[in-house]
């Protein structure tokens, strides 16, 4: 009967023993891996909800904006005075201004927010991984000796 063919993975091992390569614990391997795709689903969760809301807080600045165009426009009654009336005009485009200045602070706000917290999980994962990983090749280190 003929002999069975050894697989990738065995001829692999069988490589980096006859190098004299540290053994790696698969297992853990595969863990930390297992972990870091979890960690990226996370991530991407966070900046999902993070752009979610940014979109939501847009709509209601919106909505809030042009309810209060409307008001302003309604009570605005230009006086027999073109100073005046300008000052008003003047007046309306300033209140404007600032609040969309402010808007975008809040929505460049949670926008950073979101980032920050999305890429946080994807650092602290990172920072694990490497240690698993460099804990596992130390392992197999001193289990060589």
């Amino acid at each position: 009967m003929p002999e069975a063919t050894p697989s990738f993975v065995d001829m692999l091992k069988k490589f980096g023993s006859d190098l004299g390569l540290p053994k790696v614990d698969v297992d853990k391997l595969v863990e930390t891996n297992r972990r870091n795709i979890d960690a990226l689903a996370k991530s991407v969760e966070v900046a999902s909800q993070g752009a979610k809301s940014a979109a939501m807080k847009q709509a209601e600045i919106v909505e809030a904006s042009f309810r209060e165009a409307l008001n302003q426009v309604k009570e605005f009654k230009p006086a027999g005075n073109p100073q005046e009336a300008l000052a008003k005009q003047a007046e309306l485009a300033r209140k404007a201004f600032d609040a969309t200045v402010s808007n975008t602070r809040e929505i460049a706000d949670l926008v950073r927010k979101s980032n920050v917290d999305a890429f946080k999980i994807i650092s602290d994962r990172i920072t694990g991984s490497i240690a698993e990983i460099r804990g596992s090749f130390e392992q197999g280190a001193k289990d060589k000796t």
